[in-house]
């Protein structure tokens, strides 16, 4: 990591821990070596700013929409933290063999799979765009709930400082257990990445994926 983007770090973690009261050492506990993939929910564009310079690793990338890089901040933000951009709308092949290449180099890959904001912060439902990414690379994955932050704003402008609290939860790998990668199952490995992430919520925030009593997973599988 160079020294422009550890000054960047440096800054974004003064800013953020002035408005936001963080679960710092939550976020700590993310391994400092992959390859892993980091699935999470995505309730506004706090959670690259606040994430990124607090884990303050080369090695931890992101994937964001490629409509991002239309906000000139966010654009110089995700071009030096080495974000790769994603085209929502196609199957996007070079968004794939990117994010494949840094899990073969060792790197820990950062996704959102609803692929956008929720704002409220109630889950939407997944999009199984990042199924390929699992099942070609086989490796781990890190399920991380997010919530607290959705009135950030609101705070901000009542000068009120605004709780970002992050979960980790337990690693896992899917296994499709010899079933072909049809549309339906795609879509149900999907849907078990996002009730991984629910399990980490308040009930209030799992949106879409409300559960009662225990999961009944098939292809997520305890690492």
């Amino acid at each position: 990591m160079n020294r422009r983007v550890r000054l960047i770090n440096w800054f974004l973690r003064i800013v953020f821990r002035a408005v936001c009261r963080i679960d710092i050492e939550e976020i700590k506990k993310i391994p400092a070596n992959g390859p892993l993939i980091v699935v999470g929910n995505h309730i506004n564009f706090l959670e690259a700013p606040v994430l990124l310079p607090h884990v303050d690793n080369p090695a931890v990338i992101g994937v964001a929409k490629k409509e991002s890089w239309g906000n000139p901040l966010l654009k110089f933000l995700f071009d030096h933290w080495g974000v790769i951009p994603i085209d929502r709308d196609a199957v996007d092949r070079e968004a794939f063999r990117r994010s494949l290449a840094a899990l073969n180099q060792g790197k820990i890959l950062v996704i959102f799979p609803e692929g956008t904001r929720s704002k409220d912060g109630q889950l939407l439902p997944g999009k199984p765009g990042v199924v390929t990414i699992v099942m070609r690379s086989g490796v781990s994955i890190l399920p991380v709930g997010f919530h607290g932050y959705e009135n950030f704003w609101k705070n901000l402008k009542r000068l009120r400082a605004t709780d970002f609290h992050i979960t980790l939860g337990t690693p896992f790998h899917i296994h499709l257990n010899g079933e072909a990668p049809s549309r339906d199952v795609r879509q149900a490995v999907t849907d078990e990445i996002m009730y991984k992430i629910a399990e980490l919520l308040p009930e209030r925030y799992r949106g879409y994926y409300q559960f009662e009593g225990a999961v009944n997973y098939r292809y997520a599988v305890a690492d």
